[in-house]
């Protein structure tokens, strides 16, 4: 299983950025990604996770409402749409897997790890 995460950059407030994380190896139809953010000197946190219920996406209390996350009709890469951008978001972004579905957003529910992309929110 390989997950890449890309998209990441200068984000100012209030702006959007989108996040993708190309993932290969993977039938989506069995498989949960989510998407985590370490910002410095916290802990990581879980953002969201989409699995084949791709109606019912888990989210953070923290983004719920600002970020959605999808994934493409080829059934290869999830999104992260980052709407209403804080600078609280700033934080170095990455993709997830684990066979099943989205329960919990806990980082040690996810096997496999992609790189991270660092997103700067800043005016």
């Amino acid at each position: 299983v390989q997950l890449q995460a890309s998209g990441g950059g200068l984000g100012h407030p209030g702006g959007t950025l989108i996040l993708s994380c190309t993932v290969s190896d993977v039938n989506l139809d069995t498989t949960a990604v989510g998407w985590f953010r370490r910002a410095p000197e916290k802990e990581r946190e879980g953002v969201s996770c989409i699995d084949r219920r791709v109606g019912s996406p888990m989210y953070a209390d923290s983004v719920k409402g600002r970020f959605t996350t999808s994934r493409d009709s080829t059934k290869t890469t999830v999104y992260l749409h980052m709407n209403m951008l804080e600078p609280e978001d700033t934080a170095v972004y990455q993709c997830a897997a684990d066979h099943g579905v989205c329960w919990t957003l806990a980082e040690g529910a996810f096997t496999h790890w992609g790189q991270g992309t660092q997103v700067t929110v800043s005016s």
